[in-house]
C-alpha cells in the first residue's frame, strides 16, 4: 500500500531498494551509509525482502560479491562511502567492463587526511572515469525514486552499465523528510524481475572473465562508451514511465531553474541545489536575473544540455563540494569543457564549498550570485562574453585562483604553508 513516511535519506533509499527486490545484497558498514544496509538486513530478517544478504569483510569484497552474483544473473545491490568507495576502485572497472548492471548507493563523504566523516563529493567525483553511471539526489524523495530508476536504466539491454546513486552525507543520509513510499504492486509493475542475458549459462557457455589484447581491447572500450552515452535515451524512457506510474516527474540529466533570461547562472549538484533554489527565488523578487542549473547526472555527462542552458548567461558560476588539487573543481572542468565544445565563451567562476561538511550559508549563496552579477557589471555584457585575458590566467604560482574561490577562506592563500601555519610568524 502506498503511504507517506517520515524517513532519513538512508532509510528512504533502503525502501527504494526493497521495492526493487534485489536477490543478493552484499553489505559492509561505513558512516554515513551504514543505516542503509542495517535497514535492509532488518527487512530480510523480517521477511519483507526475499534476498540473500551477505556479510563481507571489506568494501572491496562487497563489490566483488555483487559482481559475482550479477554474473550468475541475479539483481544485486551494495552500498558504501568515502574511503570505502576508494577501496572499491579496482572492482569498479571490473564491474563496468563486465557490463554488470549493479546498483550501488554511495553516501558522499570527505576523504582522508584529515580524517572526516562528514559530507562532500570528493569520493564519487574522483571516480568519474571508472565506467559507472553517476546520479546525484537533491532530497530524500529523489533518493528513493532513484533506487528504482537506477535498476531500470542499468538493466536496459542497450545500456547494461552499473549505476552509482550519490546522496550527500548527513545532509541527506541523516536528515528526515516526508517521503511518498510506493506500493509494492506499483513498483513491481514499474520494475519487473531482471532477465539477465550477460551471465553464466551452463547450457550455452560463454567467457565472462575474459582478457583482450590491443587488437580487441579497443572494441570493448568503444562499446562501453557507446552504451554509456545510450543511457541518455534510457533515462528519458525510464523517467517518462516513472511519471506515469507514480505521478512524479523528473527533468532528465539536468534541471534548469529560471535560466531562460538569467544573466548569472549557478551550476551545482546534490542537496545544495535546494538552498540555491531559495536564493534564486529571493533574488528574483529583488529584480536580479539569476538562475540555477542542477546537474543530476555526472555520467553520462550531459554536455549538450548544459551548454544549451548556459548559452544565454553573461556569467556562470560552478559551486561544488570538490577540488582537484592544483587545478580546479572537477565539475567546473566538465562544465567548461561542455561550453568550449559548444563554442560558448561565457566567463566561468569556480566556488569550492562544503568540504568536510562545512556549512554553506544563505548569505554565501546570495554572495556568489552577486559576485557573478558584479562581474557582468564591471565588464559589460560584451566584455563578459570575451572572458578573462591570457595574462590573467597565466600568472605562475597561484594561477587561476581568481576563478577558483574557497568559500569562507579569509586569509591570503600565498601566506599559508601546506601544514596550515604562517611560516613567517610561526602561528596557526
Amino acid at each position: 500500500m502506498r503511504m507517506k513516511r517520515f524517513l532519513s535519506g538512508d532509510e528512504a533509499f533502503a525502501e527504494g531498494v526493497r521495492l526493487a527486490r534485489p536477490q543478493v545484497i552484499s553489505a559492509y558498514p561505513i558512516t554515513p551509509q551504514t543505516v542503509v544496509v542495517e535497514r535492509l538486513s532488518e527487512m530480510v530478517e523480517e521477511g519483507l525482502l526475499k534476498a540473500e544478504y551477505v556479510h563481507v569483510e571489506s568494501e572491496h569484497s562487497a563489490l566483488s560479491c555483487a559482481m559475482g552474483a550479477s554474473a550468475t544473473g541475479a539483481r544485486t545491490f551494495t552500498a558504501t562511502s568515502s574511503q570505502g568507495l576508494l577501496y572499491m576502485a579496482e572492482v569498479l572497472t571490473y564491474a563496468a567492463g563486465g557490463r554488470f548492471p549493479i546498483v550501488m548507493m554511495n553516501a558522499n563523504r570527505a576523504t582522508a587526511l584529515p580524517w572526516n566523516i562528514y559530507g562532500d563529493q570528493r569520493d564519487s567525483l574522483a571516480l568519474l572515469d571508472h565506467g559507472w553511471i553517476q546520479a546525484y539526489a537533491e532530497n530524500n524523495q529523489e533518493a528513493l525514486d532513484l533506487a528504482l530508476m537506477a535498476y531500470a536504466v542499468a538493466e536496459d539491454p542497450a545500456v547494461l552499465t552499473p549505476f552509482m546513486v550519490n546522496l550527500d552525507g548527513f545532509a541527506l543520509t541523516h536528515t528526515y523528510e516526508t517521503v511518498d513510499v510506493p506500493a509494492e504492486e506499483d513498483a513491481d509493475a514499474f520494475l519487473p524481475p531482471y532477465q539477465a542475458t550477460n551471465c553464466f549459462d551452463f547450457e550455452h557457455p560463454k567467457n565472462i572473465g575474459y582478457s583482450a589484447g590491443p587488437d580487441y581491447n579497443r572494441y570493448f572500450k568503444y562499446y562501453e562508451h557507446r552504451d554509456m552515452l545510450g543511457a541518455f535515451e534510457a533515462i528519458d524512457r525510464v523517467e517518462a514511465r516513472f511519471a506515469e506510474c507514480f505521478g512524479r516527474a523528473y527533468a532528465g540529466p539536468v534541471e534548469a531553474v529560471s535560466c531562460d533570461d538569467a544573466e548569472a547562472i549557478l551550476v551545482t549538484l546534490g542537496s545544495i541545489a535546494g538552498l540555491a533554489r531559495e536564493s534564486v527565488a529571493r533574488l528574483r523578487e529583488q529584480g536580479k536575473r539569476v538562475g540555477l542549473l542542477r546537474i543530476r547526472y555526472m555520467r553520462p555527462f550531459p554536455a549538450k544540455l548544459i551548454a544549451e542552458a548556459l548559452a544565454g548567461a553573461a556569467a556562470v558560476g560552478v559551486l561544488e563540494k570538490d577540488i582537484s588539487f592544483g587545478a580546479e573543481g572537477t565539475v567546473f572542468t566538465n562544465v567548461n569543457s561542455a561550453l568550449q565544445q559548444a563554442g560558448c565563451t561565457t566567463p566561468t567562476f569556480n566556488f569550492i564549498g562544503g568540504l568536510g561538511g562545512d556549512d554553506i550559508t544563505s548569505a554565501q549563496m546570495d554572495a556568489m550570485f552577486d559576485a557573478l552579477l558584479d562581474s557582468v557589471g564591471e565588464r559589460g555584457r560584451d566584455d563578459a562574453a570575451a572572458g578573462r585575458s591570457c595574462d590573467d590566467a597565466s600568472t605562475g604560482q597561484g594561477a587561476g585562483l581568481g576563478r577558483v574561490s574557497f568559500l569562507g577562506i579569509d586569509f591570503p592563500v600565498a601566506s599559508q604553508s601546506a601544514c596550515g601555519y604562517d611560516c613567517e610568524e610561526g602561528a596557526r
